[in-house]
């Protein structure tokens, strides 16, 4: 069966030149996004709530944006004065990039990883005596406490941020020929919101062996896997699959 639409269960990309528009334009396709999660910020109340209290910590790690939005909010709203000793371990170079938002790069500590959070190993091994704080939402990925605890550090996980199903009720007579999931929560607020969903001939495209399992286990058949050798992305796995549904050559 031919490929015509597609919903991607996230944001709309805010670049221009996304893979999502080419792909759009070169098979003529029609691809709506819309986010199947969102994330919902923890009060102050209910982070002190977790015996958090920032002057404790020496050191921040930060995996995400949504970390370092939900830090800062915190920061404020519990009226702390961010001190400017305090040390910054970004996960990334986009993360360590997006803390400028909130402070001035060449007068703060910073070290930044590689992706993974592994990759901050050494940094945060080298800085072994610093209290560490790793503000996350309620869905930590698991690889990040076993790292922390076999760099044996001092280091509190805290929940500054909830990922949350969105209402979908909107969607409830609307049909996709491909659906594209990227966590296990985007497959469980599908069936949240429609606990009768039946798949027949909607193609199921997932981003990751977790998301993979989530599928499996709601009993949906997955059509299309990314990553893979030929497709490291989403966007390369769906033009593969939609040029051979549609039989473009």
């Amino acid at each position: 069966m031919k490929v015509k639409t597609i919903l991607v269960s996230q944001p709309e990309p805010k670049v221009e030149n996304s893979p999502y528009f080419e792909l759009q334009q070169k098979h003529k396709v029609k691809i709506d996004f819309r986010p199947f999660i969102h994330v919902e910020g923890v009060s102050a109340k209910d982070v002190r709530l977790q015996k958090i209290d920032l002057n404790n910590y020496t050191a921040i790690i930060l995996t995400s944006k949504n970390s370092i939005d939900h830090f800062f909010r915190v920061a404020e709203e519990m009226r702390y004065k961010i001190p400017e000793g305090l040390k910054y371990f970004c996960q990334s170079e986009a993360i360590a990039f997006y803390l400028q938002k909130y402070v001035v790069y060449r007068k703060r500590k910073i070290y930044v990883g590689q992706k993974d959070f592994v990759d901050m190993s050494p940094l945060i091994k080298k800085y072994k005596d610093e209290k560490f704080l790793l503000p996350a939402s309620d869905q930590l990925n698991a690889d990040a406490p076993q790292v922390l605890n076999n760099l044996k550090v001092d280091w509190t996980q805290a929940t500054f941020y909830k990922t949350v199903m969105s209402d979908l009720s909107d969607l409830a007579d609307v049909y996709y020929d491909v659906l594209a999931f990227f966590s296990p929560t985007g497959i469980k607020s599908l069936f949240m919101n429609f606990p009768d969903f039946e798949q027949n001939n909607t193609r199921i495209a997932v981003f990751g062996s977790t998301t993979q399992k989530e599928a499996l286990e709601h009993g949906l058949r997955v059509d299309i896997m990314a990553p893979s050798p030929e497709a490291p992305s989403m966007t390369m796995a769906l033009e593969k699959y939609i040029a051979k549904a549609n039989k473009e050559k």
